[in-house]
């Protein structure tokens, strides 16, 4: 009898599907006159973000009076398809970096003047950049050398913080596209970022958005740039692997 029960819960273990979570841009939650916002370069507020980072990538930083052009030439060719990379393992450091952590070791090595971050400088050089993978669908490779990074950021989405005692799942996994205070709850994917959030009248990072979310469940965040929110960035692209870059996006 007890053999017969274990072989009729083995077989209903086996024939169980396990349905997998079908990535979705924030962007299909928005109102259409968001959307629209966003879909006109003209009429997106963040995309003076990509004009100004042009600027500064051809503006001579440090001491030798080189700029970005200067070592990588027309960022259209020679960024394109980098940011849909990130983040990634840095040569140099054996550190995971995003983009934001890489252009300031980039900036530092031209002995320029630190980028702070979320500083409107880095704000628009990581914008520039990402929009050269517009519409290009994010493919971070998952190595063995970045496998633990992705774990643990895997751990910080799942933990429960805060005094509400919450984790990033139980809002955007299992309440996705249930409305909270009138707003529409999305996954919380990282597709369109950086962000001009009509909220915060002003553009932010990845790293601005998860702060505000521990915040907003009462949980002290890590800090911007922090090795923590970086391999929970890792883990969130590669959770949305797939979806096309917006940058900038547009969100409420």
């Amino acid at each position: 009898m007890r053999r017969r029960c274990l072989s009729a819960l083995l077989a209903l273990a086996f024939c169980q599907t396990v349905v997998a979570e079908e990535p979705r841009s924030g962007y299909t939650y928005m109102e259409p006159a968001t959307q629209a916002m966003q879909d006109d370069d003209f009429l997106n507020p963040g995309f003076f973000l990509v004009d100004e980072g042009l600027r500064l990538w051809r503006q001579p930083m440090g001491p030798a009076g080189q700029s970005c052009a200067d070592c990588h030439g027309p960022v259209e060719r020679e960024m394109n398809g980098v940011a849909a990379r990130y983040p990634v393992l840095d040569a140099g450091t054996g550190k995971l970096v995003n983009l934001e952590r890489k252009i300031q070791l980039e900036t530092a090595r031209m002995g320029a003047e630190p980028l702070a971050y979320e500083s409107p400088e880095i704000l628009s050089l990581t914008t520039l950049i990402s929009y050269q993978s517009r519409n290009m669908p994010m493919q971070p490779e998952i190595t063995p050398q970045l496998q633990p990074f992705l774990d643990r950021g895997r751990k910080i989405y799942e933990q429960r913080r805060g005094q509400l005692n919450l984790s990033c799942p139980q809002c955007h996994v299992d309440h996705a596209g249930d409305k909270l205070r009138g707003d529409v709850i999305s996954q919380g994917q990282v597709n369109a970022f950086p962000i001009y959030r009509l909220l915060w009248g002003e553009p932010g990072s990845r790293h601005r958005m998860f702060e505000w979310c521990m915040q907003s469940i009462r949980a002290r965040p890590f800090e911007r740039g922090s090795d923590e929110f970086i391999e929970l960035e890792l883990y969130l692209v590669q959770r949305g692997a797939g979806l096309v870059i917006e940058a900038p996006g547009v969100r409420r």
